[in-house]
């Protein structure tokens, strides 16, 4: 079966469970604070609407034991997240999983698995270099990349133990956790997960369109650059006021971490 024949390929429905206590744990992992309440108790308890990637991550993984690609030669590429209203602080609910489009970028290819439910729709971009070629769509042009002077900044910590409490929200890619198998992948050591730093940016990114971290009702970014625990994103934004959005970007000792991105806020 050849790579474009997988498109649309269904990869069955489980069922998502969590209880408050997975919402608080992972508010921490992207950088909550003990007095963001809203956030870490369950008094009233919000959840931010990213939690939900961790949710249908599954998809992903479901993609590479069907054979889409193997996944030691894939990376995550890019990140989308439609939210269609918000979870409650615990929840059980089924989530789908399909292949949705697959795309000939020449030199690579890129493999859309996406996850939907009640709640939201996540798309999970998998990059695969060296597996293009085959005269295919190219799939939808891709958003333009710097924002030039950003209209709004903010350094945000990466806590050096923030990849291992991020794993403890269900991704356990060794990469992240053990300098053997990092150095192994080429990288100098464990890597932050790309859905923490997209959860981290989107949590901050609120402030810059003046919304609440839950009112969050769309994010997309591209990962193009890995992220080492224990150092600062600074995140830049741009508001889009008459979109209830901002773009924005993320970068990290120079580097541009994520790029392309856009979230959109529902009023509060």
């Amino acid at each position: 079966m050849t790579l474009a024949q997988f498109t649309g390929t269904d990869l069955g429905t489980r069922v998502a469970e969590y209880g408050e206590r997975d919402a608080i744990l992972y508010a921490l992992a992207v950088g909550a604070r003990e007095h963001d309440l809203d956030l870490v108790f369950e008094r009233d308890l919000k959840v931010l609407p990213t939690f939900g990637l961790t949710l249908g991550l599954w998809v992903a993984d479901a993609a590479g034991e069907l054979g889409v690609f193997r996944p030691e030669s894939a990376l995550h590429g890019a990140q989308s997240l439609v939210v269609h209203c918000a979870l409650p602080p615990s929840g059980r609910f089924p989530i789908s999983g399909r292949i949705g489009g697959i795309w000939d970028k020449g030199r690579s290819a890129v493999v859309d698995v996406i996850a939907e439910c009640d709640y939201f729709t996540a798309t999970y971009s998998i990059f695969l270099p060296g597996q293009g070629g085959w005269g295919g769509d190219p799939g939808p042009r891709q958003a333009g990349g710097d924002l030039g002077e950003p209209a709004w900044r903010a350094a945000v910590p990466i806590l050096p133990q923030q990849a291992a409490l991020y794993r403890l929200t269900g991704d356990r890619h060794l990469i992240h956790i053990d300098p053997a198998a990092a150095r192994a992948a080429g990288l100098p050591g464990p890597i932050l997960h790309g859905l923490c730093t997209l959860g981290l940016v989107a949590r901050e990114v609120s402030a810059a369109a003046k919304r609440e971290p839950w009112h969050l009702t769309s994010i997309e970014a591209r990962f193009s650059a890995p992220v080492l625990p224990g150092g600062t994103l600074e995140v830049e934004a741009e508001p889009v006021p008459e979109d209830d959005a901002v773009r924005f970007q993320a970068l990290t000792d120079g580097a541009t971490v994520l790029k392309a991105g856009r979230a959109t806020f529902r009023a509060g």
